[in-house]
């Protein structure tokens, strides 16, 4: 095990939280080399919030309607990611499209996870179309965040198999146990320093 000090992480949400919740169960661990020191809702109440305090985390609301524009409400969320210290911002079901400027901002620190084997099926209502499609193969990725929805470099995927008489609701359950189980092993990844985005916008694994 390591005594080396973990990397800070600030997670935001807008609503349940519930990859934000397996994030935080795996930094609980001695040796996870990552540490959630902050979580922010732009919903005042997402269910995730209380999840956080009840793990001594800080967690805020910033809510959109507090504030007269996206650059106001963005420039909050900044003061209050780069207040708390973190070092890699991890998005858990934060369903806000971010500016160009706050994504450059944090280039190659910012990772999101989303329902589906990108690049098949970005954005919304992926579980129903991947069934439309008559896909056998599903599943869920971890990226960096890049200014295209979803379309940043891929840094961890895990397939889930379509069984017969699947509804979205049922994929939906199975690709999300499978998010629980990525999204901390990216996570680990990139606090290790085992994965970056270079310059041309590639995930780069150490050693590659």
């Amino acid at each position: 095990m390591s005594d080396k000090p973990k990397v800070p992480v600030a997670v935001l949400i807008s609503g349940r939280g519930s990859n934000m919740g397996a994030l935080i169960a795996a930094s609980l661990h001695r040796d996870f080399p990552a540490k959630i020191v902050s979580v922010i809702s732009d919903k005042p109440n997402a269910k995730g919030l209380d999840h956080a305090r009840g793990f001594g985390i800080e967690a805020v609301a910033i809510p959109r309607t507090d504030y007269a524009s996206k650059a106001e409400h963005e420039a909050a969320v900044i003061a209050a990611i780069d207040a708390s210290g973190a070092k890699i911002i991890a998005l858990a079901g934060y369903m806000r499209l971010l500016s160009g400027d706050f994504v450059n901002r944090y280039v190659g620190r910012m990772i999101n996870i989303h329902p589906s084997l990108l690049p098949a099926f970005p954005g919304l209502a992926t579980h129903e179309r991947a069934l439309a499609a008559g896909c056998r193969v599903h599943g869920c990725t971890v990226h960096f965040v890049t200014e295209g929805m979803d379309e940043g470099p891929i840094i961890e995927q895990e397939p889930v198999r379509i069984e017969r008489g699947d509804t979205p609701d049922t994929l939906a359950a199975r690709v999300l146990e499978a998010e629980h189980r990525i999204y901390p092993v990216a996570l680990a990844m990139l606090a290790r320093g085992e994965i970056r985005m270079t310059s041309d916008g590639r995930a780069q694994y150490s050693g590659s």
